[in-house]
């Protein structure tokens, strides 16, 4: 996959990478148990170190080993400083200024690449070295068009590991890796109180379970849940992919073998039963796959007319018509519009408008056709959004205040009219992007998280774009980089679909450099959605 990054000139390879972190001996910071700690991943960005994933919290021990990735892109070209942080977590809070430190390491990902598993000695804060406390990360590639399978496991029968109740069992899956250990790949939730559980279906990388090695060994361990961290051993097997994928024609079932008490019980067997009762194999499908087979990317567009952009006949109005320069409107309508157009078949974009009084009427509207025609709100090209535009700030009157949840639920109703007909025989068909223009912070704020939130299980991408100086430290809350958009009543988003920048970041560089900041996450979002439904990219002839 090549990639032009802008700023760096020539076009880079760009390899994404998953990496798996565990750590040996940290410091403990609870006095009555032991820590719960979490592995917070930095990437280095203009001289600042930026939080761009996490781990999922540890619970109860000085030597976890995380199971949720973090996946990122290796530029074999660049020097791309990380640091990570291991944090003991005491609240629900995503910000760990409050949570105890109990240590880092910095490196670059060619390091961690190139020594693969990479295990360094973890340091204070202030540098010195924390004795016989270290980090090690496992850095797999990740290859675009890879086979995800979904698996379902129960088990039966399992040993009793309790006296006065019955087990809490989990399953882990791992792979073996250089240095004769096993990384862990999944793990999954605890049943509670159950010898018989049934597991939730999830989906795995092939190659994160068997680098493509078709008999490559894998691990499945089942342990008996302990809140202090010294989950006991119930049982284990071996297996390869060869004889897991027998599932998808029938169940397949394994012995739960606890080598320890076989050596020790004369007569012993098996502590159970492990059944893979479904097996689904799925192509992880790329965007250009889906592009290929007809998606439909369809664009709409939001500008804010309230008054706080100030009087459109005067200068300093962020409105203002200049004969011989655009505003800023209009360079965000065609930086970005001009991008996208090309993937929309008949170049009809609905432009849509909030916080103005539009006539006749007297009253504010947050939610009405730039071109004035509500039976057609429909553009010719972003030429025709940019004349609507044009015709449109002229004949309406600037008021307020900032509500743009209307016109995000207007999108939302578009895309989940099309997730109704999607089916896994005919493929992705649409996919929805709304181009919000602003000025200034929400003032329906909790509606639009709310919004977002809902439209996170759809297919659709939100970009916001803040026009003129105002202090956008609160916009900046609903891009999921900094952490998990939550609604009022505390639901997460989905996936992440909302970019928000500031387009003043961009006055000195050009519209071009504004789409592809925009722009770039956008392909990830589409393929994230679909896959994640399993819907194949449709094969069809593009109408000419």
């Amino acid at each position: 996959m090549a990639l032009t990054i802008p700023g760096t000139g020539p076009t880079q390879l760009v390899q994404k990478i998953e990496l798996r972190i565990s750590c040996m001996n940290l410091p403990n910071r609870d006095l009555t148990s032991l820590s719960d700690p979490c592995a917070v991943f930095y990437v280095k960005h203009k001289d600042k170190y930026k939080e761009y994933d996490r781990t999922e919290q540890a619970k109860n021990t000085l030597d976890p080993k995380f199971s949720k990735p973090i996946t990122i892109d290796y530029f074999f070209e660049m020097v791309q400083y990380v640091r990570v942080r291991i944090y003991d977590l005491d609240n629900s809070s995503k910000k760990v200024d409050d949570d105890d430190f109990l240590g880092q390491i910095e490196c670059t990902l060619g390091q961690i690449v190139t020594k693969s598993p990479f295990t360094k000695i973890m340091l204070r804060k202030h540098g010195k070295e924390i004795p016989n406390c270290t980090i090690s990360i496992n850095a797999f590639e990740i290859k675009e068009g890879d086979d995800l399978l979904m698996f379902q496991f129960s088990a039966k029968k399992l040993s009793n590991k309790d006296l006065l109740s019955k087990s809490d069992p989990f399953l882990e899956i791992s792979q073996p890796v250089s240095d004769g250990s096993w990384q862990i790949a999944h793990r999954t939730e605890v049943i509670k109180n159950n010898l018989n559980p049934e597991w939730r279906p999830f989906t795995l990388r092939m190659k994160s379970i068997c680098n493509g090695d078709m008999t490559r060994p894998i691990r499945f361990t089942v342990f008996d849940f302990d809140k202090n961290g010294s989950h006991d051993l119930i049982g284990s097997f071996e297996s390869t992919l060869s004889e897991i994928i027998k599932a998808k024609d029938h169940a397949v079932s394994w012995p739960c073998v606890n080598e320890s008490k076989r050596g020790k019980k004369k007569g012993y067997t098996d502590s159970g039963t492990v059944v893979l009762n479904t097996l689904k194999i799925y192509r992880e499908h790329t965007f250009l796959d889906y592009i290929f087979g007809g998606l439909q990317i369809n664009l709409t567009i939001g500008v804010d007319f309230t008054a706080s952009n100030g009087f459109p006949h005067m200068r300093g109005s962020l409105h203002f018509l200049d004969p011989e320069y655009p505003n800023e409107y209009m360079k965000a309508i065609r930086s970005v519009g001009t991008v996208l157009q090309d993937y929309d078949w008949d170049k009809m974009f609905p432009a849509l408008g909030f916080g103005a009084v539009v006539p006749p009427s007297d009253d504010v509207s947050f939610e009405f056709p730039l071109n004035l025609n509500p039976q057609n709100p429909y553009c010719a090209g972003i030429d025709g959004v940019i004349d609507a535009y044009l015709s449109c700030i002229r004949q309406v009157q600037l008021r307020g205040p900032t509500n743009v949840a209307p016109i995000i639920k207007h999108v939302a109703r578009f895309a989940e009219d099309s997730q109704a007909k999607e089916t896994e025989r005919d493929g992705a068909t649409m996919y929805f992007i709304l181009l919000l223009l602003t000025d200034g912070d929400l003032t329906d704020m909790d509606d639009v998280k709310n919004e977002i939130v809902r439209a996170s299980s759809l297919p659709m991408s939100i970009i916001i774009v803040g026009i003129g100086q105002a202090d956008f430290r609160l916009m900046e809350k609903l891009d999921g980089d900094d952490g998990v958009l939550k609604s009022t009543k505390g639901v997460p988003t989905e996936r992440d679909i909302v970019q928000f920048v500031p387009m003043r970041n961009f006055q000195n560089s050009g519209g071009a450099e504004l789409s592809n900041h925009v722009l770039a996450e956008i392909p990830k979002q589409v393929t994230s959605y679909f896959n994640k439904r399993h819907l194949p990219p449709r094969h069809m002839q593009a109408p000419m």
